[in-house]
């Protein structure tokens, strides 16, 4: 009967402990997960600034108008994937083209809260 338990008692040492392989698998399918999302593709906007405009005044616009945003001039810009909010930037010249430089991410937990 010492035997057995003392059997017992090594298997129980020697097998994982269920909150060890539950604090270990999230990580592997994690990994897993971000290896198939990397291929994803998404919409990435830049939004240099909104506003309201009636469609009377909208159906008048034509070459030439100007429409003021609600940002001021040298403001940072939102950057959206699929439509939340990940980070603030400013436009810069890549070449003959736009680019945008990051300059604040958003908190990955305030970005979750958006969704």
């Amino acid at each position: 009967m010492a035997d057995e338990t003392e059997n017992q008692t090594a298997e129980s040492a020697a097998a994982p402990n269920a909150a060890e392989v539950g604090a270990n698998a999230p990580s592997k399918v994690t990994a897993e997960n971000l290896r198939v999302l990397e291929n994803v593709e998404v919409q990435m906007t830049v939004e240099v600034g909104n506003t309201e405009i009636k469609i009377r005044d909208l159906l008048r616009l034509n070459e030439g108008a100007v429409i003021e945003l609600d940002r001021l001039a040298g403001d940072p810009l939102d950057i959206l994937v699929n439509g939340t909010m990940i980070a603030k930037g400013e436009i810069v010249m890549v070449g003959e083209r736009f680019g945008v430089r990051f300059t604040e991410i958003v908190d990955p937990e305030k970005r979750v809260e958006n969704l």
